[in-house]
């Protein structure tokens, strides 16, 4: 399989490009912070810029203590002011590095170079693999990718934010093109530094609490921003890319991008997001989509202007004005009289007045009439009318313009735009149940054994018919919350769309009746049951499981629900196919990061196998965070890495808010991302084929080996006398549960510090601020190092050949690389000198030692000379802001010391929230 990675020689013209684009920003910032800074901001932010960049190139402690010095003698305001001067500056140049991809992907291009991952080099790869083009389609035909959106609590950019950097990113180029004017450039600098100045003047952090709203405006911002316009760039650059792999060979390509959210439906832990917050997101996100579609309309009413005195009208398009005609009311057909002799703005007059009747009613202002869309698919039928009636009258180019992308568009968003799951922790069901059945017939379900509940359940279910419940009034607010929730669900979609809702995902699942628990609450609101002898079920229900322990037990759950007499049928009449959720995040901090990505390889492939033993299909939902801990890195490589055969042609991921604004901020970089994540999923899932599948027996050997002994590490260092009081005394991890950057609590229960309480997020985030990163990268020397004494001769010779042959190794090496890379143990020993407790320079020795012990065997096993040295442009970008992280970490550490002494103090508080932005920045990610 091709790589995704791109190796340029580190001195060529981009890269020189971006150090001068990256000096100029500097510039036009220091400009600024002269003129509108308080005074001294900008001479000391050079003196620390300058101090830490030679103690990069040589340690001086004499210099260290003047810039501690000069650190711990500044009071809360000026702190503030510095970490907001660094933290624009890593904006500005995560902005430069962005630009400079852009130019690198263009540059392969002009030189007839497709890069790795694009649509011309999967294309090509399958056809050089025998893939014919009749093959090739129906692998396309099979295919959805399914980006899911989440809210993030660890979220740092604010929206404003965001349109401040994408201004940017444009004008940047425009300061150096040679074909421009020297006044022109000019100009293009000074608008440049009246964008910087307005960063400046623009909080960073919220002034109060987000809201889940705010979070789903925010989360709709991509969309109108850069993903309304990328879908049908996506979809041109693959029909272009066929036309020249396949020529001989049309094909008309099929949609399979498609989208989710969580926000707004994601309740686990956040009380904020309630049944009146998921109707009024279904409401915010069909709003957007019609109002995208108007806007489409109106653009095609002022180019299709074929007029009927100037030749045949097409039949299609009369017999359709007169089915309009009918059903105009009068209003609109006087105003359709304006395009008397235009039929096709007259057809979209209608077309744009059922729109605009539909908006009302998705906001609650009107009703199901005539005069509305029934659904997205009667939209449609419009659009392929007027296309059609283009093509028949020689208009095919015409056709292929402006409305074969509004025709892309509503394929892919309806009138949904993006599909709600919604999810809930499965001891809220459990709960809920316990006090209905109370007061139906005084069972104590939740005292029940697990098969007492599911017989329970399955009496409930084989004579639900869409009961009700008469008196919700007799019943805690809790219990009637979850009820709205289903109520919401089976109503929400008769006024906005079939497509609405994705999965009612479980989270915490680890019982078939946690499964059966909730196609129960969905009988009482219409959603599931059984009329006469038929099933009906208008739920996809997904288990999530979690914990190492869950990911083993998978298997064993699904297939006692594959076999359960009621939950098949259910299972059958919502479709046939059964969605599994994974999760990255609570089994890579259960077990460490070996642990999980071998439990969760295993758990995929006996997960598939159950399904295909019992007739089963089986789609998998990647539940991937930002960071490497959570299961992150590039998603064209993670993709590639999936078990063989375990990838059929559909893959649901989810994207964290906190890489949200990297990859689909920009329309160029959105087309980017969505096409590297299509490419990887059409690769993988040729192994469903029946291709070779590329696993070996002795490396998945290994590779258990390898699990085994991580896992025994990494539990050791949890086991540690006192690592969960270092880690909430060393680590800002308090301060981020106090930000104003997410809506959602860090805990799962206020006030508990204990690893079952503390979220997987905040967990990553705050050992990534102290610059530990130890969720990414911890057990795994000394994993290593146990294989190598355990198989002495051929031991490394054999890890070194599952790195080359292997994906699933190889991307796990390089994401641990960047992990390791992002470390930086002198910063986090002075993070540890923040604790008093006595043990705390022990627990940073181990770590410490780890640490070294890590990037020793990984160095060994890929047969490198220092971290990410085939990883060049990574390696720069790092090398790049090293430099100006170290002082934001130097003045953290101050501020949590002084903060700690002052708790109650405003002003210390407020820094420390900057500090925490200004890293998240500087480190391009979050938790």
């Amino acid at each position: 399989m091709p790589s995704a990675a791109t190796h340029m020689p580190p001195g060529d013209a981009i890269d020189r490009r971006l150090r001068s684009r990256v000096r100029l920003l500097g510039r036009l910032l220091g400009f600024v912070l002269k003129e509108h800074a308080p005074s001294r901001v900008f001479s000391t932010v050079e003196r620390l810029r300058r101090g830490f960049i030679r103690l990069q190139a040589q340690e001086n402690p004499p210099l260290r203590r003047r810039l501690t010095s000069l650190i711990d003698h500044l009071d809360a305001a000026q702190a503030s002011q510095i970490i907001r001067a660094f933290s624009i500056y890593f904006s500005l140049v995560n902005v430069a590095e962005e630009a400079a991809m852009l130019d690198r992907r263009r540059a392969h291009v002009r030189a007839g170079q497709p890069l790795p991952g694009t649509f011309h080099a999967m294309l090509q790869f399958l056809k050089e693999q025998g893939f014919s083009a009749k093959q090739t389609a129906a692998l396309l035909e099979t295919a959805q990718y399914m980006p899911v959106f989440t809210a993030h609590p660890t979220e740092a950019k604010r929206r404003i934010a965001l349109e401040a950097l994408r201004r940017i990113f444009i004008l940047l180029p425009v300061t150096d093109d040679r074909t421009l004017s020297a006044m022109e450039q000019q100009e293009a600098c000074e608008r440049l530094q009246a964008e910087i100045q307005t960063l400046w003047k623009t909080d960073e952090v919220r002034p109060g609490t987000p809201t889940v709203q705010s979070e789903i405006r925010l989360g709709l911002h991509y969309f109108e921003k850069s993903l309304f316009r990328a879908i049908p760039r996506i979809y041109r650059n693959l029909q272009r890319a066929w036309r020249q792999v396949y020529p001989d060979a049309p094909y008309p390509l099929p949609n399979f991008i498609r989208f989710g959210s969580w926000i707004g439906g994601d309740r686990d832990g956040n009380p904020h997001v309630t049944s009146r917050v998921t109707r009024e997101a279904c409401r915010m996100q069909a709003r957007a989509i019609l109002q995208e579609y108007m806007r489409h309309i109106q653009k095609l009413e002022d180019t299709l202007t074929h007029s009927t005195r100037l030749g045949p009208l097409s039949d299609k398009i009369r017999t359709a004005l007169q089915e309009d005609a009918t059903a105009m009311s009068l209003t609109q057909r006087r105003e359709s009289l304006l395009f008397e002799t235009e039929p096709y703005r007259c057809k979209l007059a209608a077309m744009l007045f059922r729109l605009q009747r539909q908006l009302e009613r998705v906001e609650g202002r009107g009703r199901e009439t005539a005069d509305t869309y029934r659904d997205e698919q009667e939209f449609l039928e419009d659009l392929y009318l007027v296309r059609d009636a283009l093509i028949e009258q020689g208009d095919a180019r015409i056709a292929d313009g402006e409305l074969a992308d509004l025709i892309r568009l509503a394929e892919t968003f309806g009138f949904h735009l993006a599909q709600l799951d919604v999810r809930q922790e499965a001891s809220r069901h459990t709960k809920t149940i316990h006090e209905i059945l109370r007061t139906q017939d005084a069972a104590d379900y939740a005292g029940m054994a697990e098969a007492g509940r599911q017989r329970i359940l399955r009496q409930k279910l084989r004579h639900a018919a869409g009961a009700s419940l008469p008196n919700l009034g007799q019943f805690s607010p809790a219990t009637r919350e979850v009820l709205a929730v289903f109520d919401v669900m089976h109503k929400t979609p008769q006024r906005i769309s079939p497509n609405l809702f994705g999965q009612y995902v479980i989270s915490m699942a680890c019982e078939a009746s946690h499964v059966l628990e909730v196609l129960f609450l969905g009988s009482l609101a219409g959603l599931a049951g059984r009329t006469g002898r038929t099933w009906f079920c208008r739920l996809r229900v997904c288990p999530l499981f979690e914990t190492i322990e869950d990911l083993q037990r998978a298997p064993d759950i699904l297939a006692e629900l594959f076999n359960d007499p009621v939950y098949r049928p259910l299972l059958e009449a919502s479709g046939g196919v059964q969605d599994i959720m994974l999760g990255y995040s609570d089994s890579c901090k259960d077990g460490g990061i070996l642990a999980s990505a071998w439990h969760l390889y295993q758990a995929q492939k006996r997960i598939c196998d159950t399904g295909d033993r019992h007739g089963v299909r089986i789609r998998l939902f990647h539940g991937r965070g930002g960071t490497i801990g959570r299961g992150g890195g590039p998603t064209h490589e993670a993709i590639a890495a999936q078990p063989p055969g375990t990838v059929r042609g559909t893959i649901k991921l989810t994207e964290q808010g906190e890489v949200l604004s990297y990859k689909y901020s920009n329309l160029e970089t959105a087309v980017y991302e969505l096409t590297m994540g299509s490419t990887g999923l059409l690769l993988a899932s040729r192994h469903h084929s029946g291709r070779s599948t590329g696993e070996y027996v002795d490396d998945m050997e290994a590779m258990a080996q390898l699990a085994a002994a991580g896992e025994q590490a990494y539990r050791k260092l949890l086991a540690t006398d006192g690592l969960l009081d270092y880690f909430y005394e060393v680590t800002p991890v308090r301060e981020v549960g106090g930000m104003n950057i997410g809506s959602r609590p860090s805990h799962r229960r206020v006030a508990d510090r204990s690893m079952a309480s503390i979220r997987a997020i905040p967990w990553v985030f705050g050992w990534s601020l102290s610059r530990h990163t130890l969720p990414a990268w911890y057990g795994i020397g000394a994993a290593v190092e146990s294989y190598l004494h355990a198989h002495p001769r051929a031991g490394l010779t054999h890890l070194r050949r599952m790195y080359q042959r292997w994906p699933f190794f190889q991307a796990l090496m390089h994401n641990i690389q960047m992990a390791l890379a992002k470390a930086d143990m002198p910063i986090a020993e002075q993070y540890a000198q923040l604790s008093s407790r006595p043990e705390a320079a022990a627990i940073y020795r181990k770590i410490e030692q780890e640490y070294r012990r890590t990037c020793a065997m990984v160095l060994r096993v890929t047969e490198s000379r220092e971290l990410l040295d085939t990883q060049a442009g990574l390696q720069r970008s790092l090398n790049r802001r090293k430099p100006y992280l170290d002082p934001i970490n130097a003045i953290q550490i101050s501020l949590l010391r002084r903060k700690h002494q002052a708790p109650d103090a405003e002003g210390w508080k407020r820094a420390v929230a900057r500090s925490i932005s200004a890293m998240a920045a500087g480190m391009r990610n979050t938790g």
